[in-house]
């Protein structure tokens, strides 16, 4: 079994943010040269983390950032982290921290309207992205 890591920069550029990182990982698939396997996209930080969702309408990513607004607000009262970054911390637990598709002839099996998304909750900031990949 083969396996390849590769990590890369995210740069962000608001407090709440939802990247599409799709082609850098598609590009890390490709230089692995597997042909059937798996992807796993791994987010090392405590206040973001990693999604799969639709990237054809700029209107889902707004909802869903509003709705984690909505559910987490940022200014409550019964947080006790001091850092005051407490909402990002219960986002990023909320999303998770990594995600996994499967490669088929040397391409990730995303649906027609799927991307993958580094979800930035306390930016703006300069994060990693760590991708491996394992097959045959």
């Amino acid at each position: 079994m083969a396996m390849h890591t590769t990590t890369f920069d995210v740069k962000t550029h608001d407090r709440d943010e939802m990247i599409d990182i799709t082609a850098s990982i598609a590009s890390a698939v490709r230089e692995s040269k597997v042909s059937d396997g798996i992807v796993t996209i791994y987010v090392p930080h405590t206040t973001a983390g990693v999604t799969i969702n639709e990237n054809a309408d700029p209107d889902v990513i707004h909802d869903i950032l509003a709705s984690l607004d909505k559910i987490v607000p940022w200014r409550e009262s019964f947080y006790r982290h001091g850092e005051g970054n407490s909402a990002a911390h219960v986002k990023s637990s909320l999303l998770g921290c990594s995600a996994r598709v499967p490669i088929v002839d040397g391409k990730m099996t995303l649906g027609t309207w799927q991307s993958v998304f580094f979800c930035e909750f306390d930016g703006p900031r300069t994060r990693k992205c760590i991708v491996t990949v394992m097959g045959e």
